[in-house]
């Protein structure tokens, strides 16, 4: 017999932003501490078919999975919290749906039918969430909503999950609505009625939450929870206080205090109970390191840290798996221009990370840093572009290539050391085009990147155009580059270290999509390693 799927829905209220993704990927924890098999779903209701083409500032970072699929930064927490390799049917967009549609009216598979957006759009949006198990291996899916109730954009998506809930039964579904309760410092006091009004909103659609999770700068007093309870519609219990962390990886600890775990287990029958046994020891080890380093940062949408969101988790992961703390230094590289400058933002760093990004502007100053930090014997880590740009340096300083440099920045250059793949020339479409997803990385044996992954061959996720022309191979490594990394189908290098220098390291993928909490990225967990060191010689 075909076991029932649990679904729980995941909906914003009174305003983005409060942490719909961080809730979500929390429960899910939750959950899977107890032994449960669960996926989450993010559905937006942008029209975009994906953000793969959105400015950083506008969505934050593009989180790339194993198939290739371009996704909303919420699935790099899902991963992060319930370690579950995430796939295209796992982000739904809109554009997405509404191009599925349109495509089938074209193909006349509605028989002549007027389409409308119920049922048409709705039927394809119950589909996704239901395929999102279609091979029925999770006890649980969570599905998150993007944006806010109201939201024009977002009301077929509330429908559909109006009729679904219908369809699945009480003790089959559940939904969890995150709200603001706004801390007022004239009058002193704590509001609830954005809360109620948005509730309110939630129920003129036809949805009635069953557990509200209140975002709030102070802590809930049992009159505001009593009330929030009695004009909502919910029990006192299962109002729920989202107070400030200060980390993340507090939310599903706080979630478990609140006893929202029983809450889910009681409404949905489930029999088990979560065990946060581990993250309680994660957390005693982040609040108490033992030691202390800074890590430059160095990039271009540095203004918004959203934009490198996988980086700074996997800091988090891996200064817990050497008992440090990692201090961030943000560096705008477009604004070093000189030497001078380079060593006044990068003399007390322990480590520098050169983070991925595309196009020419900053190009220079990041070249400039992995000099800086190759001369210095400073810790480095270079991640796509990272890889590219000390790629550069190391032809034009130590190779005597001057002016080597990448197609990208200038496309008469001389001596093209990083130029575009054979199979990205004639491609004029932006979306969904580059080198996406996992491909497969042999390391070479005696190097300090196989003593990182202490394996031969892994395999890791990839998001660029641009490659390390093989041209210039011979003539790299006759200088003293160490080519760590290959990709042995495409004939193209993944992972570059330079042998006389206590650890540079730089990559053609991106190690930060495959950090975890409960498992740190090899290279990311050596390289704090290699800065806690450093620091400790100064």
């Amino acid at each position: 017999m075909k076991k029932q799927t649990k679904y729980i829905f995941v909906l914003g209220g009174v305003i983005s932003g409060l942490g719909k993704g961080i809730a979500a990927a929390s429960i899910g924890y939750l959950l899977k501490s107890s032994g449960l098999r669960v996926t989450i779903l993010k559905l937006d209701p942008y029209l975009n078919v994906d953000p793969g083409t959105m400015n950083p500032y506008q969505h934050g970072e593009v989180f790339v999975l194993d198939d290739g699929s371009e996704t909303d930064l919420d699935l790099g927490h899902y991963e992060r919290f319930i370690d579950e390799n995430m796939g295209a049917q796992n982000n739904a967009t809109a554009g997405q749906v509404y191009s599925s549609v349109l495509d089938r009216e074209r193909a006349g598979d509605y028989l002549g039918a007027t389409v409308q957006v119920i049922p048409h759009i709705t039927n394809e949006l119950k589909r996704r969430i239901k395929a999102v198990n279609i091979d029925n291996i999770y006890d649980v899916v969570i599905c998150e909503v993007g944006g806010t109730v109201g939201d024009i954009e977002s009301l077929p998506f509330m429908e559909a999950i109006r009729q679904l809930s219908v369809e699945l039964g009480y003790h089959n579904h559940l939904i969890v609505h995150l709200t603001l309760v706004p801390y007022i410092k004239a009058s002193e006091e704590l509001k609830t009625k954005p809360t109620q009004h948005s509730v309110m909103k939630l129920r003129e659609i036809g949805l009635s939450p069953d557990i509200i999770l209140c975002r709030t700068e102070r802590s809930i007093t049992q009159e505001v929870i009593d009330k929030i309870a009695l004009f909502c519609n919910v029990a006192p219990s299962n109002v729920i206080e989202g107070y400030e962390v200060e980390s993340i990886y507090e939310v599903p600890l706080s979630l478990y205090k609140q006893k929202v775990g029983g809450i889910i287990a009681e409404r949905l029958q489930l029999k088990r109970l979560p065990d946060v046994k581990k993250l309680k020891e994660f957390m005693v080890r982040y609040n108490n390191p033992k030691r202390e380093v800074t890590i430059a940062m160095c990039g271009k949408y540095i203004e918004l840290p959203d934009a490198y969101k996988s980086v700074m988790e996997a800091f988090i992961h891996a200064g817990v798996e050497n008992d440090a703390r990692v201090n961030l230094k943000w560096i705008q590289t477009d604004k070093l221009i000189n030497d001078e400058n380079i060593k006044r933002s990068l003399s007390d760093v322990d480590g520098v990370l050169l983070l991925p990004g595309f196009g020419p502007r900053g190009a220079e100053g990041k070249i400039k840093v992995c000099e800086y930090a190759r001369v210095n014997e400073i810790p480095f880590l270079g991640i796509c572009l990272g890889l590219q740009c000390a790629v550069i340096d190391f032809a034009r300083n130590i190779c005597g290539l001057k002016g080597a440099n990448s197609t990208e920045f200038d496309k008469d250059t001389k001596y093209p050391v990083i130029d575009l793949m054979e199979s990205q020339r004639a491609i004029k479409a932006k979306g969904g085009t580059m080198r996406l997803g996992a491909y497969d990385c042999s390391i070479k044996r005696g190097t300090k990147t196989f003593t990182a992954y202490n394996q031969k061959n892994t395999s890791e996720r990839h998001r660029h155009r641009w490659e390390v022309n093989n041209r210039y191979r011979q003539r790299l490594e006759k200088n003293g580059m160490i080519i760590s990394g290959v990709n042995n189908d495409l004939n193209l290098i993944e992972i570059i270290e330079l042998k006389e220098h206590p650890w540079f390291i730089a990559t053609q993928f991106h190690p930060e999509l495959k950090s975890r909490v409960n498992r740190a990225h090899p290279l990311f967990r050596d390289f704090i390693k290699a800065a806690v060191n450093f620091t400790s010689k100064k």
